[in-house]
């Protein structure tokens, strides 16, 4: 069972959601950027060619921005942090007992889930359809 009071609950939920959906969006940045850089070289060099460490600073202030806000609107009363079915953590109410509960799941399932992954998926396509493009245009010459 859980052992400590709903405060420590709720702070455990909540990083445990921050840090997942902090890791989850890195991801999609760092595959995103990867697939700029690989499939269209020559986007970015408008500012000079090359990734800086303000576009870096840029881009993680953004991830945890995002994270920040889906972590702290249970906080915010729009969904809810509890105990897990087994008791012993803490994680998001997936039972929702409200339309409001139930929304906030559906947004963190299309926003923090399903456009992440499929913006990778997306990506690495891109990146291996350009990889083979240009051997065969290698094989060619």
């Amino acid at each position: 069972r859980w052992l400590f009071d709903q405060t420590v609950c709720t702070l455990y939920a909540f990083c445990g959601v921050l840090f997942g959906l902090c890791s989850l969006a890195s991801l999609t940045v760092l595959s995103t950027v990867c697939c700029l850089k690989v499939c269209y070289p020559a986007y970015g060099r408008c500012w000079d060619g090359r990734f800086s460490r303000s576009h870096a600073a840029v881009l993680l202030l953004g991830v945890w921005a995002y994270a920040l806000a889906f972590a702290t609107a249970p906080l915010a009363q729009w969904g809810s942090y509890g105990p897990e079915p087994y008791g012993t953590a803490c994680c998001i109410t997936w039972e929702a007992s409200s339309r409001e509960a139930t929304l906030y799941i559906l947004a963190l399932f299309i926003f923090c889930y399903l456009l992440p992954c499929l913006l990778i998926l997306v990506s690495y396509a891109l990146m291996l359809w350009t990889v083979r493009g240009s051997r065969r245009a290698v094989r060619q010459h």
